[in-house]
């Protein structure tokens, strides 16, 4: 990447560099390891996986674009196997039902849809939908198990100018973490300006920027995403389109989101909630490179800490585990080094990865009940995002004298 793939600008500032990764979510089988390779592969592609930030438009991006059709057409993370964005989901739809009176004569979009986790809660209310979902193996799921009507196809102006002819327009476009996957970025929000009903919202949750810069969450760093943003960036974003942010909200989820609800421009302004996080975003210096040096520093920090930690209590005796197979996983054992000589296993509730290694390092990916069945003294939280979570649902460990290390923003053993 030589520009910023927003507004054009030909300098980007770097941020930080974690070096070659493999693809983050492509979870090899133990067998794929050892099968002979096209002179000049490798079984596992490693791509540079380095942060920068336009100082015009304030984006942080990385540089390398992988193809979407290697990332997205065979993809193994099912939203559902999560309850807490399960749980988020019913309460967003329930309150969009009611807030603007969504019916049967309605229309509910998501694009990247995945399983259909969201778009069930509408079709159980009577609601009509349509998820627009890449990966195919995904979206016969959400047709299959959730009776959600799902396109298999990549989202874009194109496809909404296709859609919009056949009479297709949405009350409601849902983008759930998905506009930091996206390469052809402007080509994407177009598509929302097309699809959406003169009197229709766009929701979108993205991972925020400050908590990302705050917490050291450098292990959401991957080649699927390709941004991280600000509310800055992304209003300077769907203004080129014609589109306006009309309110925002702060999340916990995914370590800390940002939720906008956009319109077209004319028909909202910018509420107080929007201006007040962009004066604060100001404060701190959004546009300015003192927060991004002060993560490169933590990033650093978190990486030579972990495994300190790891390889101590591996030399004093304990075994050691990690739970939850996710790419902020993959990116954080790859980054600090860690691999099967540090961890005995991964375990993970998706019986899609259970059976293969973590890509990189090629730890085991196991069920989750081999947590309680090992009882292994210290686990590794890979997916802090839902730690909670996963304490609620391995009190039992806990009880037996098991105890959880969470890597970010510090080390600490709990």
């Amino acid at each position: 990447m030589s520009t910023c793939r927003i507004c054009g600008h030909s300098v980007t500032e770097p941020i930080v560099s974690l070096g070659a990764q493999p693809l983050a979510n492509s979870y090899p089988w133990p067998a794929d390891l050892t099968r002979p390779v096209t002179l000049g592969q490798t079984p596992e592609p490693r791509y540079p996986l380095d942060l920068v930030r336009c100082p015009a438009c304030a984006l942080v991006q990385i540089t390398e674009v992988v193809p979407p059709e290697v990332l997205f057409r065979d993809y193994l993370y099912l939203s559902s196997y999560s309850t807490t964005m399960v749980a988020s989901a019913e309460a967003l739809v329930a309150r969009l039902i009611a807030e603007r009176g969504l019916s049967n004569e309605s229309l509910a979009v998501e694009v990247a849809s995945n399983d259909g986790y969201l778009l069930q809660h509408y079709v159980r209310a009577g609601v009509p939908v349509l998820g627009i979902e890449p990966a195919r193996n995904v979206a016969e799921i959400a047709v299959r198990e959730r009776g959600v009507r799902t396109l298999p196809e990549f989202f874009g102006e194109t496809l909404a100018e296709k859609l919009r002819g056949e009479g297709e327009l949405a009350d409601v476009i849902h983008a759930n973490n998905v506009l930091a996957h996206v390469a052809d970025l402007n080509g994407f929000v177009a598509g929302f300006r097309v699809l959406l009903k003169e009197s229709g919202v766009v929701v979108s949750e993205s991972p925020y920027l400050a908590p990302f810069l705050e917490r050291v969450e450098f292990d959401t760093i991957y080649h699927e995403h390709l941004y991280y943003y600000s509310l800055t960036a992304l209003d300077r974003l769907f203004r080129r389109h014609g589109l306006v942010i009309e309110d925002c909200e702060q999340l916990p989820i995914h370590g800390g989101s940002l939720r906008i609800f956009v319109r077209h421009e004319g028909a909202a302004t910018p509420g107080p909630r929007v201006r007040a996080l962009l004066e604060d975003e100001a404060r701190w210096g959004v546009d300015t490179a003192a927060p991004y040096a002060r993560f490169a520093a933590g990033v650093e920090s978190v990486k030579a800490e972990l495994v300190r930690v790891i390889r101590e209590l591996r030399a004093g005796g304990a075994r050691v585990a990690a739970y939850g197979a996710a790419a902020k996983g993959t990116v954080l054992l790859n980054a600090a080094g860690l691999g099967a000589a540090d961890l005995d296993f991964v375990c993970d509730k998706n019986p899609l990865k259970q059976g293969r290694v973590m890509p990189g390092v090629h730890v085991p990916i196991v069920p989750a009940s081999r947590l309680l069945e090992a009882q292994p003294e210290y686990c590794l939280m890979l997916v802090w995002n839902i730690a909670d979570e996963v304490r609620r649902e391995q009190a039992e460990y806990l009880q037996r004298g098991g105890r959880f290390i969470l890597p970010t923003p510090t080390v600490r053993i709990q």
